[in-house]
């Protein structure tokens, strides 16, 4: 069984331009994003996919760096890059992930991939009924379900998000194309869906940049979450 994963990465980020070359103690948003995912026991490959905007060597150089594969595409069809990213590899499933999630928790990936695998599901992901905070998502595809999606999907809205013509026709959601799976936070005395650890504003890079100054690199999930709710007074 192979199993690639996948983070999308770009320049021309809206809300917060270049974020994932902002930079922590010397060190860019992606590096530490790839860093951790790359502590994953159970991916084979991790592929950064990128686009072919001006100065996306930025981001060639650290995906190399940092030893994965890389795929520049189209930048508004990010299905289309996943799919042809993948394709070379012929994987039995990818895992998506996106850069704008600096501290992906690299056990979160192997259990959404450990529960696809056991039961034996085209989609299975934390992110159906969001239970974790936003900046730990996960979703993990057979190929054949990535390659039904590219050859079918018409909407834009499908297109730019990779996933939702898979997720809207899951047997979760009440479809029947794909067999689907809910990875879903156990904890449920403690409200994690509501807590940002993304980068999309000026604000988080902030809070990220706290997390990491006080608490280092390879903390859990659990562990930047619970600082975060202390830092911003979550309720």
């Amino acid at each position: 069984m192979k199993v690639i994963a996948i983070t999308q990465a770009r320049l021309s980020s809206k809300r917060l331009p270049n974020k994932v070359l902002l930079e922590i103690n010397g060190k860019t948003m992606l590096q530490l994003h790839l860093e951790r995912v790359l502590k994953s026991k159970l991916i084979d490959k991790l592929i950064v996919a990128s686009t072919n905007e001006n100065d996306v060597h930025l981001i060639n150089q650290i995906a190399l760096k940092c030893n994965c594969g890389l795929y520049n595409g189209s930048l508004e069809n990010v299905l289309e890059r996943f799919y042809f990213a993948a394709l070379p590899y012929n994987p039995d499933f990818i895992v998506r992930i996106t850069s704008d999630c600096p501290l992906i928790d690299y056990q979160l990936i192997d259990d959404v991939i450990e529960a696809g695998v056991r039961n034996n599901v085209d989609y299975c992901s934390n992110v159906i009924n969001r239970t974790y905070p936003d900046g730990m998502d996960v979703e993990m595809m057979s190929f054949r379900s990535l390659k039904f999606a590219y050859e079918n999907a018409d909407l834009q809205i499908d297109k730019e998000h990779v996933t939702p013509f898979i997720r809207n026709n899951s047997t979760f959601l009440g479809g029947q194309l794909f067999s689907s799976l809910s990875v879903e936070n156990e904890d449920i005395e403690n409200d994690y869906d509501n807590i940002r650890l993304t980068l999309d504003y000026e604000s988080d890079y902030n809070l990220i940049k706290s997390l990491v100054n006080e608490m280092g690199e390879n903390k859990t999930w659990k562990e930047y979450a619970d600082k975060a709710k202390s830092i911003t007074n979550y309720k």
